[in-house]
């Protein structure tokens, strides 16, 4: 079926709190650090059902020294049209909030999008340990 979930979480190292709000800002990078053309759409339709972490509506997040929170995504490796090269990215680039310094999150594994072109994202959310 080729379907993969990552979540990515995001820790409040500093000494005043952290609010997060609805969705991170996010785009893909190839091996090359060149951008890769993906939809990055809210939640999973279209790609799946049934990831409620996924599809939650999105509220703030205050992040209190420490804590941490985390956003869900979902992708289908799936390859439809032959002529059409997959794609695959190793680098997720993060921008938190508006205006917050973007990370770059260097991948173990990539994510093979095949040629869906199609990422759902999901809304921050606080981590409960």
């Amino acid at each position: 079926m080729g379907l993969r979930v990552a979540d990515f979480q995001l820790v409040n190292c500093g000494t005043q709190p952290y609010v997060l709000e609805g969705y991170p800002q996010l785009s893909l990078r190839d091996n090359l650090n060149d951008p890769v053309e993906v939809a990055v759409e809210h939640g999973s339709a279209g790609i799946t059902t049934g990831t409620p972490n996924l599809d939650e509506a999105p509220r703030p997040v205050t992040l209190a020294p420490g804590q941490a929170a985390f956003f869900g995504m979902v992708w289908r490796n799936l390859v439809t049209e032959s002529a059409t090269p997959a794609v695959t990215a190793r680098i997720v680039e993060v921008e938190p909030r508006p205006g917050a310094p973007r990370l770059w999150l260097r991948l173990a594994a990539p994510v093979d999008l095949g040629n869906t072109g199609k990422l759902g994202l999901g809304p921050w959310q606080p981590l409960v340990r």
